[in-house]
């Protein structure tokens, strides 16, 4: 980092993550916690219509839909292997209705939700030009 991009870092102040990522988990602006966050599925709003902060600096890529298939992951085959325990001649079809539509509908629930905390978390971290600065590459 510059001098000067220290300088305003180290100068502004700090941002509560906790608040930010429960925020943008529920949809909601970061900032403010009123305007939403999001104007489509999982298109971030390019600017909060409450409070009217920036929200075009995040970058959430691939990590949502990442951190979103290691959640439903972990839910899915552990409830699996308990069904399997308790059930043991269930028919495998009625274990593929269940588990492929589980699997399907958490997934929809949590993606915009992990991507509304994952924008928070950026936002509060001032990364991605969210500081005031833009990232050196």
């Amino acid at each position: 980092m510059s001098q000067s991009t220290q300088t305003v870092f180290a100068a502004a102040p700090a941002r509560n993550l906790g608040q930010a990522m429960r925020r943008g988990f529920v949809g909601r602006c970061p900032n403010c916690g009123e305007g939403r966050l999001f104007r489509a599925y999982l298109k971030v709003a390019p600017r909060c219509p409450t409070c009217g902060e920036d929200l075009s600096h995040q970058r959430a890529d691939d990590a949502p839909p990442y951190i979103t298939m290691l959640i439903v992951g972990h839910v899915v085959v552990a409830g699996v292997l308990a069904a399997e325990d308790i059930f043991p001649q269930s028919p495998l079809w009625l274990d593929a209705l269940i588990w492929l539509w589980l699997t399907l509908m958490l997934s929809l629930a949590l993606l915009p939700r992990v991507k509304g905390a994952l924008v928070g978390y950026q936002w509060a971290l001032r990364m991605h030009g969210f500081g005031g600065h833009q990232d050196e590459t």
